[in-house]
């Protein structure tokens, strides 16, 4: 098999974190010698999450069999999910902004047994649904535990507890038509109806405005999906919870690194 070099579009602050966290973990656990150190282990990881590396790739590129590849990816992501905030830390933390903004992702996924509740009929084809929240300037605050594809973005909101936590920490927060009925803090743009067939020149004006300040939040979405592996899981649907959670610690390393 052929090698070449790739380049994996993260800084090495966040392959540093990753390499201290697995250290650490083979330090509590007395781990043996290894066939990749903490260093190599890391950039085997970064490369699949970023990059979507498959395990074949990574196996060869890195002279270890694929089963290894796959565990040290596996053990990796979990590491990286124990991190990952609740939603009541993000809800905390989204309090103080002016405002944050909401909005829900289908990410594909294949190998399903029960394939009718992961059939979004919206997306017109089988995913999990993510709720992510949004700061004003369209940065990603926090990712939502994954849902089967068939949950409506309103229903995934509030089974995730996020309506509520935001409601609780009076969090003003702007989403699409679908979240109609949300209540709380929650604000969505006027929608015509059976008994409103037509909306108003004022109605017009606000959901202009309202879509101009919803749209920062898809850079959110797309920071997300930034991360490659996430273009397509080939993987069972339960492991996509934690490795949202993974990317999401992740992203927020390097957002630390550009802030500074």
């Amino acid at each position: 098999m052929l090698s070449y070099p790739a380049a994996i579009p993260l800084s090495n602050r966040t392959l540093a974190r990753l390499s201290e966290l697995i250290r650490a973990h083979r330090a509590a656990r007395r781990s043996r010698w290894r066939r990749l150190n903490p260093g190599q282990q890391a950039l085997l990881v970064l490369a699949h999450l970023r990059n979507g590396d498959t395990y074949a790739r990574l196996a060869a590129g890195f002279a270890i069999g694929t089963t290894t590849a796959w565990r040290y990816v596996r053990e990796s992501v979990d590491l990286l999910a124990a991190l990952a905030e609740d939603v009541q830390t993000a809800a905390l933390r989204a309090a103080r902004l002016a405002y944050a903004i909401l909005d829900g992702t289908l990410i594909p996924i294949d190998r399903i047994a029960d394939q009718k509740p992961y059939y979004s009929g919206k997306h017109k084809q089988h995913g999990v649904n993510v709720q992510v929240l949004a700061d004003p300037a369209g940065r990603l605050v926090w990712a939502s535990p994954a849902l089967p594809g068939a949950v409506h973005d309103l229903t995934a909101a509030r089974i995730v507890g996020l309506i509520d936590a935001l409601t609780a920490n009076g969090v003003t927060t702007f989403a699409d038509k679908g979240y109609q009925g949300a209540g709380g803090v929650v604000r969505t743009p006027f929608k015509r109806h059976r008994h409103r067939p037509r909306l108003s020149r004022g109605q017009k004006d606000v959901n202009r405005a309202h879509a101009r300040i919803r749209a920062l939040g898809e850079r959110a979405v797309a920071t997300l999906k930034a991360w490659k592996l996430l273009s397509k899981l080939r993987c069972c649907p339960h492991r996509a919870t934690p490795i949202v959670q993974a990317i999401l610690v992740l992203q927020a390393v390097e957002d630390e690194r550009h802030s500074r």
